[in-house]
């Protein structure tokens, strides 16, 4: 099917206040059409396309059996599986609005998130086991009624919560129509594997990245969609040796890192690159993954609202990005990246701060380049905050404490001073706080450094992999830590001004240098 396809259904929402159920032949036309015989996934064995259909047909029967009907609602709280392919799949086959929660949810979280979805039908499954990481496990689906759940009221096919890396989360949707146009963007993006090829996929598949980008996008295109069975730098090098097609590598930053901490990879001919979304890439991260794997290392900015915004998939014009085909972006005056949408795509908001006007508000800080029309992301606007009447981006400040060589990982927050928080590449390394201390001396202004430093043993991320900047969360993993050592937490630094008005925390150390108007 080509991508003048637009779904039947009415954009409207009747006065009954049950929406108009988009055209399921989507599925079967836009991504379960191709050769049966041929393989489509890799979890613990390859699944042709004749198997999915039946298991597509197989889910859809349980739902159909659970009250499940056209314009209705579902709920997927599935860990990444053959199951929860199969069911979204069959949810959307049966013209249903389905919701994809993430499985490591406690069950409070789920019933609130479930509250708030007002889902009819519910498939889930036992918890997975402790132990290390996996790409994919082995779920057996409970698929159950909802007696409190209530038919959708808005056309959308898809609906996803927000990471919640920055705040709570938003309840987003979006229409099959605006999937399918997702799609033909990424058909149209150079360096997106093709039929043929083969992507390893280490992103999470009820998030935007690892959803479109790697499970709709392979279905489509006739790429090879495989999962590591271990999520360690270990399994993931396996999966791709496991396969002769080109291949490339999906994933966050948390993996770029990870794979760059392989002493010595093994030769892997058929890896040509790795794509990676989320965050932004550190130089020194980006630089250790080029030069260990020899491979390009492309990026790709996109926004659970929208999917895919622009992209540098070779490396070519990084750190700024091309607009994906058909996005329209331009820079507000306060510097903040817009994108033009024709709906706001909040189902539970009409903040005029998100969207307005045709324009969706990221609250990423860019430039447009008048010139080229290429895109620089600066970070989050709210990383910006004033100290002492002098703009500090805390961005700028969180990028400078994570290069240093002590540091593995790091992030900087603002409560009533600047806070970092940062693990260690060596615990318990001698002189580390004090290598800190002069390696922020050395490149910040003092007003930009932070007060306080919590040395935490692993810091908060979301289901996705991206760093959680919440300082409720981040306090918590540092009394975690502080805990777990037995201690009370480091010192004060030498020097650290005792009348700064901060504190030291336990697992906190004060850091000389800071300007007292913080």
């Amino acid at each position: 099917m080509g991508f003048g396809f637009f779904m039947k259904a009415a954009s409207t929402t009747p006065r009954d206040g049950r929406a108009t159920p988009p055209d399921p032949s989507w599925v079967d036309d836009v991504l379960l059409a191709g050769a049966g015989s041929g393989v489509c996934l890799v979890f613990d064995a390859p699944v042709t396309r004749d198997e999915l259909r039946r298991l597509v047909g197989e889910a859809q029967d349980a739902l159909t059996g659970a009250g499940l009907r056209a314009g209705g609602t579902a709920a997927l709280c599935l860990a990444p599986s053959l199951a929860l392919v199969a069911h979204l799949l069959a949810g959307w086959r049966t013209g249903a609005q389905v919701a994809l929660l993430d499985h490591r949810l406690t069950p409070f979280e789920t019933e609130q998130a479930l509250g708030r979805l007002g889902s009819q039908v519910v498939v889930s499954a036992e918890p997975v086991p402790a132990g290390p990481a996996r790409g994919f496990y082995d779920q057996r689906p409970t698929v159950r009624a909802r007696a409190a759940g209530s038919p959708a009221r808005t056309p959308h096919a898809l609906v996803q919560l927000s990471s919640g890396s920055t705040g709570p989360a938003k309840i987003i949707g979006r229409t099959a129509a605006d999937v399918v146009a997702e799609l033909g963007r990424y058909a149209r993006i150079e360096g997106v594997p093709r039929a043929g090829e083969r992507i390893v996929s280490l992103a999470s598949m009820v998030h935007v990245l690892g959803l479109v980008g790697g499970l709709l996008h392979g279905l489509h295109a006739g790429v090879k969609l495989a999962f590591p069975e271990r999520a360690t730098a270990e399994g993931i090098l396996a999966t791709v040796a496991a396969g002769r097609e080109p291949t490339t590598l999906l994933g966050v930053p948390f993996h770029i890192d990870l794979l760059s901490w392989v002493a010595e990879p093994p030769r892997l001919p058929q890896l040509t690159g790795m794509t990676t979304g989320g965050e932004l890439v550190r130089p020194r991260v980006y630089e250790a993954f080029t030069s260990r794997y020899g491979v390009r290392l492309g990026s790709m900015y996109g926004m659970t609202e929208v999917g895919v915004i622009a992209t540098d998939l070779f490396g070519a014009h990084r750190p700024e990005l091309t607009p994906a085909p058909g996005m329209t972006l331009r820079e507000s005056e306060r510097g903040e990246l817009l994108i033009a949408t024709d709906a706001s795509p909040y189902l539970n908001s009409d903040d005029p701060s998100r969207w307005a006007d045709g324009w969706l508000h990221t609250r990423d800080g860019g430039r447009v380049d008048a010139a080229t029309g290429r895109i620089r992301v600066l970070g989050r606007l709210d990383s910006q905050v004033s100290v002492g009447g002098l703009k500090v981006d805390l961005t700028e400040v969180e990028h400078t404490l994570a290069e240093l060589p002590d540091v593995a990982a790091a992030v900087v927050v603002f409560g009533s001073s600047i806070e970092a928080y940062a693990v260690l590449r060596e615990p318990g390394a001698p002189g580390a706080a004090a290598r800190l201390e002069a390696g922020l001396a050395e490149r910040l202004a003092p007003y930009k450094r932070p007060r306080l430093l919590h040395v935490v043993e692993r810091l908060p991320r979301t289901a996705t992999g991206k760093l959680v900047r919440d300082l409720a969360a981040l306090r918590a993993a540092a009394s975690g830590s502080a805990a777990a050592s037995g201690s009370a937490g480091a010192s004060a630094l030498p020097g650290a001004s005792a009348s700064s008005g901060a504190s030291a925390s336990p697992g906190a150390a004060a850091l000389p240098g800071a300007s007292a108007a913080q």
